[in-house]
């Protein structure tokens, strides 16, 4: 069980205590080398003091827009001592997007690669620096032992925001405190049991919070985590077995690409004791497998939301076990199952799933309306809710069955993502004067339907500068009118009935 006073903890002090005990262990692997946890505390204490010499201080919001590397590391670490608040974009975050998150999070400053400096300057009026000039900054005030002058931080501050689809136009930021990503790192890492010898491989970035948790749960762990975000899919086994992982996060579609390349492979496969899936419920067919292909392995199922990061946890033990289910609620956190009217039902009946306990988060970052929607206390208590606007049940034991989401979320190619955001890509496009578009159902692929003198393909085309490619639509459809109801809504049924001849 995760110990309760770590809700008072702060992001930095989990290195910090990981310091104290093993300096010299090895911390964090990218391709152009590794560091042990004294290397990455040592660096994070110079990139505070780089802020402290940028007039960067508590509250104030760091963006990055950078792959996955150790300084992106020791910037977490650092921004976290200084109380400021990191907020990691994807780099695959097109201008559309980009330029309404800037605008929304109104950094302080903003750190990227020397390729993206000049596209970033144009969106901002905020500083932005060249992550190269940064880091000899850095590593001259490493070299001198240099300290920032200390500051407060508590543990109800903002550590970091993770940008996430939700039902706006833009990506919407998380509000993460210290308090509840040090509870649910712990709270996760009771139940998987990260240890010493440990080598976690991430595939992932570290602005998704699949990525950026597996620095705080390594460090729970004193685990090496192998930064291989970017790497190509066809060297992917090989540098598993290079760097002897066995700890490996995945979502369905990194798991079907391991199990095709597994299922050709003549040599010795990596020595993988835990893969952990999250986004999308992986395939029984694929979890099969899985263990057929790596048999000493453990497929973990679990289910979660950025909003709280995870919700249910299968136990490892227990993974041949309930097949269709994706686990307990985390320790100390509750699941309850809602009807419309908010009354909680039996065990066995399907309803909204609503998270209670330290981990749920505080809101999405200047939405108060989005934060209204989700986030709300228990009446009787004043208990923190997350309602996930997923729908479940729960078994007479208290195991969690996902059953699907009824609004305009979905998820596609493992990303999450909503119908608003492409829409409003599409209402970008110079020509385009209506959009509306459809998810994907079991006769159709992701669907857009716009007005517009444009031909289809022109659309995708613009779209696909705009939008990261997951979240381009399969099929456009254009009409020279907008389908309108009477009260002048966009009329999805004679929209659906337009699409009705396109092929999955």
């Amino acid at each position: 069980m995760p110990d309760a006073a770590r809700q008072g903890t702060l992001v930095h002090s989990l290195l910090d205590e990981a310091v104290a005990e093993v300096p010299d262990q090895h911390a964090i692997r990218d391709v152009k080398g590794r560091w042990s946890y004294r290397a990455v505390a040592e660096y994070s204490r110079a990139f505070e003091v780089w802020l402290e010499g940028q007039g960067v201080g508590p509250g104030d919001v760091l963006a990055v827009q950078l792959p996955a590397s150790r300084e992106l590391t020791a910037m977490f670490y650092g921004a976290s001592r200084r109380g400021v608040i990191f907020a990691p974009l994807s780099p695959e975050m097109k201008v559309f997007q980009l330029r309404s998150v800037l605008a929304r999070s109104a950094p302080r400053l903003v750190v990227g690669t020397a390729a993206a400096v000049a596209r970033i300057r144009d969106l901002t009026s905020v500083p932005v620096h060249d992550l190269q000039s940064v880091w000899s900054q850095v590593e001259t005030l490493r070299t001198r032992g240099s300290r920032a002058d200390p500051v407060r931080v508590r543990p109800e501050d903002v550590a970091t925001l993770i940008h996430t689809s939700g039902s706006t136009s833009a990506p919407t930021g998380v509000i993460v405190p210290h308090a509840q990503m040090t509870f649910a790192s712990a709270a996760i890492n009771a139940v998987l049991g990260y240890r010493r010898d440990d080598v976690v491989f991430s595939r992932f970035p570290l602005s998704w919070d699949v990525g950026l948790y597996k620095l705080t749960l390594a460090c729970l762990g004193r685990s090496e985590l192998v930064l291989a975000d970017g790497g190509s899919d066809l060297v992917l086994l090989g540098r598993m077995r290079e760097v002897g992982a066995t700890v490996v996060p995945i979502v369905p579609s990194l798991a079907t690409l391991i199990v095709s390349l597994a299922g050709r492979e003549r040599g010795t496969l990596p020595p993988v004791r835990m893969f952990t899936n999250t986004g999308a419920v992986l395939q029984q067919g694929t979890t099969a497998e899985l263990r057929r292909l790596f048999p000493t392995a453990t497929v973990v199922r679990q289910f979660g939301q950025t909003e709280c990061k995870r919700i249910s946890v299968m136990p490892p033990d227990e993974q041949h076990e309930r097949p269709g289910s994706v686990g307990k609620p985390l320790p100390e956190t509750r699941v309850l199952i809602l009807d419309s009217q908010g009354s909680e039902l039996p065990a066995g009946e399907t309803g909204e799933i609503v998270a209670v306990g330290p981990h749920v988060m505080p809101g999405y970052w200047q939405e108060p309306e989005l934060t209204a929607r989700s986030f709300r206390s228990d009446p009787r208590t004043g208990e923190p809710r997350l309602y996930t606007g997923d729908f479940g049940w729960l078994d007479g034991d208290g195991y969690l069955y996902f059953e699907g989401r009824r609004d305009d979320m979905f998820k596609r190619k493992d990303i999450r993502m909503s119908t608003l955001e492409i829409e409003a890509a599409a209402m970008d496009i110079p020509g385009v004067r209506a959009a509306s578009a459809l998810p994907p159902t079991v006769d159709r692929d992701l669907a857009l339907c716009v007005e517009a003198d444009l031909s289809p393909q022109a659309v995708l085309r613009e779209l696909a500068q705009r939008l990261e490619l997951a979240k381009v639509p399969a099929h456009c459809q254009v009409v020279t009118a907008f389908p309108l109801t009477a009260n002048g809504k966009h009329d999805n049924r004679e929209i659906v009935r337009l699409l009705e001849g396109i092929s999955p």
